[in-house]
């Protein structure tokens, strides 16, 4: 292995060529032009250099006094040796350098060469090199983690998923996963990527709310050195990294038409260019998707692409919110006891009234909620039982009545109206694009009735 690569640094090289002459005046240009070089007049002082993992790019001539460059190149490979070879080689062995090519040498240069296409195969071989280390660094860090037993339930509604699941993840169909906030989108599309052919690849995620436009371009798509203002060097985008893998694009509602319409492109081609670049680039990434947004609704007005919804939608699998699977709660609360005992030391248990009120709660923040609450609790706690007192107020209040209303009270349809919404605000907590979803409104029409009831409203209108 090299050592790892600042990618701001020239490439280190090894010259190796039996001909003094050469090897010294090349030698002397790489170095004026800025290149640290080493050098070898012989195939066994070229291993020994090349065993110290210190090389990035290495010219090694065919013919040697001790071995030749096919055997030099195959001991390299053997050893395992990061550094990108390029094949010198003199008139008639165009033949050898071929078959070098197909033993692993990354390319190969007629002699006599001139410096700038030197300098040319230093820069291609160097940058591949960063490419393939990048991708092996990312492709670790990107290797998810195991979240089968994580994928908890026994209701109706998750064992369709779990059966829809399992039928999509063999395929290479594009999957767009809905759900609200918290359901586990993300642990779907992980599950997916695990147990699909492409599982030993890469699985990349990437959340589209969270980058500004321009961001979420170059970090997709990578770009050209010079591409913009403090583009200083080469990047390779995440369809890149992704390259054998999976995809995930997280709140892909939140992308901007210029975006979608690339990525409809990649969907439909295979191929993309980076910013700046002019070449296109041929990747093969399964693309599953995920928001937590009523795509048709942002379609009908305009905010959403309906051929890249119909491109991404090839399959659509729907998480239903915790509180339309209440008969999970019991084994979600048992298996995340359970892991926070084994993180505090600690043997707690939630007592049968305060796991009622767990069930009878609504989880506007659904199951990313209910792991909150349940850490909460067991922190707080005096015992090693749970009781209601542990809870926190908002679900220690969910068996009251919404709002307040009195049996038996005639009320004008107007004032049901107003309390109704400000319970559906009390409850989620003042999360208004959350309580817009809950009564089937768009964000702009729920204030609008803020306005009309005069409830309170800090914030403006979108």
């Amino acid at each position: 292995m090299s050592a790892p690569l600042d990618e701001g640094r020239k490439a280190r090289v090894l010259l190796v060529d039996d001909d003094d002459t050469f090897r010294h005046a090349m030698a002397s240009e790489l170095s004026r032009r800025g290149y640290a070089v080493s050098t070898a007049g012989t195939g066994q002082a070229a291993l020994d250099l090349a065993a110290g993992g210190e090389i990035d790019v290495i010219f090694l001539d065919l013919r040697l006094s001790d071995l030749d460059g096919i055997e030099v190149l195959k001991r390299l490979r053997a050893r395992d040796v990061a550094g990108r070879v390029v094949m010198l080689t003199g008139h008639g062995t165009i033949d050898t350098a071929i078959q070098a090519i197909r033993l692993g040498a990354y390319d190969y240069l007629e002699k006599p060469c001139p410096m700038d296409e030197v300098e040319v195969a230093i820069q291609k071989a160097h940058e591949h090199l960063r490419l393939s280390e990048r991708r092996a660094v990312l492709e670790d860090a990107y290797v998810p983690p195991d979240v089968g037993p994580e994928f908890i339930g026994s209701s109706a509604a998750f064992e369709k998923v779990r059966r829809t699941l399992g039928k999509v993840a063999v395929t290479d169909s594009a999957v767009l996963i809905l759900g609200e906030t918290g359901v586990g989108k993300e642990m779907v599309a992980t599950l997916l990527h695990a147990q699909s052919r492409r599982r030993d690849g890469p699985f990349v995620v990437v959340d589209c709310a969270a980058l500004h436009e321009n961001l979420l371009q170059s970090e997709l798509f990578g770009h050209e050195k010079g591409a913009f203002t403090g583009a200083v060097r080469l990047r390779h985008g995440l369809f890149e990294v992704a390259n054998d893998g999976t995809l995930f694009l997280d709140e892909v509602a939140e992308t901007t038409p210029e975006i979608q319409a690339k990525l409809l492109r990649v969907l439909e081609t295979g191929r993309f260019r980076r910013l700046g670049g002019s070449r296109e680039i041929a990747v093969d990434v399964r693309l599953v998707s995920a928001t937590n947004r009523n795509l048709k609704e942002a379609i009908a007005r305009g905010h959403f692409r309906e051929d890249l919804f119909f491109r991404l939608a090839t399959v659509t699998l729907e998480i239903p919110p915790l509180r339309e699977r209440r008969e999970d709660i019991p084994l979600l609360v048992e298996h995340y006891t359970r892991g926070f005992n084994r993180r505090f030391s600690r043997s707690q248990r939630f007592r049968e009234d305060a796991l009622d009120l767990l069930k009878q709660y609504d989880w506007p923040g659904n199951v990313r909620e209910l792991v909150h609450v349940i850490e909460q609790s067991m922190v707080l706690s005096g015992g090693d039982e749970i009781v209601p007192d542990d809870l926190p107020a908002a679900v220690r209040s969910s068996v009251r009545a919404p709002s307040s209303f009195t049996v038996g009270e005639m009320l004008p349809l107007r004032e049901v109206g107003r309390r109704h919404v400000l319970s559906v605000l009390e409850r989620v907590q003042g999360n208004k694009a959350q309580a817009a979803r809950i009564l089937q409104v768009s964000e702009r029409n729920l204030y609008r009735l803020l306005q009309r009831y005069g409830l309170p409203d800090k914030s403006s209108a979108p």
